[in-house]
């Protein structure tokens, strides 16, 4: 487990390799984002994007998603994973949006976990995102890069890393934290082929040095094959 002053110095590398990180998911206002959040889960941002293009011009509100038959909206976004599921989900959350909220996306943590089809980190993600609250949404980046670097233990659950992580890092940094352990884990410290080699962060992580170890090991050996 890292101690304070290696936390600090990982916050401050992933602070300098990704200033301007932040979520990538297209959207206009809380309810855009919403959707995307729903309509994400296992499943790429790149390709959520690509749907919500055309998505968001057709629908603007809750209401609009049920003026259309399941079938439609079913038709509309069948490009996503699961999106039989994500459908049924979205027309649910927006009955809900227009029969106790007036047609608005709560900005409470324990209203947006009520809703089909919106997890903890959905949760997360809207009321940091869309509200600028301070919250750590913890996606299979951020999970990966706190065990890999060891903010947590390797057998917590997601929730007890959010937790860990809600411990261990500044509650005014959570927000900017998130988006930097995901681009941290999307673009450098990846699930097949982390950059250990390149990784300023290397002097600190475990799991980076022991996987140089077997490089070297695996190189050393071949050499001599």
């Amino acid at each position: 487990m890292l101690t304070k002053k290696q936390i600090r110095f990982c916050l401050d590398k992933m602070g300098e390799m990704f200033p301007e990180a932040k979520c990538e998911l297209t959207h206009s206002n809380p309810f855009e984002l919403l959707i995307a959040v729903v309509l994400s889960a296992q499943c790429t941002d790149a390709l959520v994007n690509k749907v919500t293009k055309d998505l968001f011009q057709k629908y603007k509100t809750p209401e609009d998603y049920l003026a259309v038959s399941l079938e439609e909206l079913q038709n509309d976004i069948k490009r996503i994973g699961l999106y039989r599921n994500k459908s049924k989900n979205i027309r649910k959350l927006c009955e809900i949006l227009v029969e106790q909220y007036d047609g608005q996306v709560p900005d409470e943590h324990e209203k947006l976990v009520n809703l089909p089809g919106v997890g903890r980190k959905t949760a997360n993600v809207v009321v940091s995102v869309a509200f600028n609250k301070p919250a750590i949404a913890v996606d299979t980046h951020v999970e990966r890069v706190s065990k890999r670097l060891g903010f947590c233990r390797w057998k917590d659950s997601v929730l007890e890393v959010e937790k860990t992580l809600m411990r261990k890092i500044p509650e005014d940094e959570w927000g900017d934290t998130h988006h930097r352990m995901i681009f941290f884990g999307r673009y450098h410290c990846k699930a097949q082929s982390p950059q250990c080699e390149i990784c300023p962060l290397l002097e600190v992580c475990r799991e980076g040095q022991k996987r140089m170890r077997k490089r070297e090991k695996e190189i050393t050996n071949s050499n001599q094959s």
